[in-house]
């Protein structure tokens, strides 16, 4: 039984048994999102004025150009600029330090900030021209890949998401959240601003960040007792195997 449990086939077994969704959430939330990434940026170095898709899609969308529709867009596509989420983070943020939820916290912050950076960094190395097939209604003046407001909108959606994992309310934020950051993928191909090809990216690399980030803060680990005398209750958490475990340590 010994000698069966060293072999390479057994450990990989185990594995798969103790850390299977673990491996899973890695290949499906970081592995994938990281390859979309990268060949979207090979051919974005090739195809600097549009991929060969990105340009049917857009003029698709501005098809549908409308009095009211602009207005719209003009509106709505200020909800995914980082300094209106600013707001929202700070504020769940204080929430978070008040109930003492140290590992959500540095999570929130290490994901927002690590996005941001990401971002600026990103659109320095492709150094990709916007768009400049109509005058948009918002212009942009920096560079366009990959898409900072696309970016943004997930990163909050999914930092809410995994806060909120082990609370009645996962679905509706998961509804929600989907609403909002295709909404904002919208009104940047509406305004011309941005390529498709720059909102995957955006999506694929943010998505990629916060999962990655979150397995490794784990900010589902760290007890929390919100009332005097409650039951201590655990942080939200992605990794049901790690809840087990925890409550099996009780």
């Amino acid at each position: 039984m010994d000698a069966e449990k060293k072999t390479p086939v057994s450990f990989i077994k185990n594995l798969l048994v103790a850390r299977g969704r673990s491996l899973l959430l890695l290949f499906l939330g970081v592995y994938l999102p990281l390859q979309t990434f990268q060949l979207l940026a090979i051919q974005v170095w090739q195809y600097q004025a549009g991929l060969p898709w990105d340009v049917p899609i857009l003029l698709a969308v501005h098809s549908t150009a409308n009095a009211q529709l602009d207005t719209l867009a003009v509106v709505l596509t200020k909800l995914g600029s980082f300094w209106t989420v600013l707001p929202i983070l700070t504020t769940v943020a204080l929430i978070l330090l008040w109930q003492k939820r140290w590992r959500s916290l540095v999570y929130l912050l290490m994901t927002a900030l690590g996005s941001a950076f990401i971002n600026r960094t990103a659109k320095e190395l492709w150094h990709r021209l916007r768009p400049d097939f109509w005058t948009s209604l918002a212009p942009e003046l920096d560079f366009s890949f990959p898409s900072g407001h696309a970016m943004t909108s997930i990163t909050l959606a999914i930092i809410v998401l995994i806060l909120a994992w082990q609370s009645s309310w996962r679905w509706l934020v998961c509804i929600f959240g989907s609403l909002y950051v295709f909404t904002i993928a919208w009104t940047r191909l509406y305004l011309g601003v941005h390529f498709p090809s720059d909102i995957i990216a955006g999506w694929m690399v943010a998505i990629a960040w916060a999962t990655g980030v979150s397995m490794i803060i784990k900010p589902y680990l760290t007890k929390t007792v919100p009332v005097p005398g409650a039951q201590p209750t655990l942080e939200t958490t992605l990794l049901p195997e790690e809840q087990d475990k925890l409550t099996a340590n009780e």
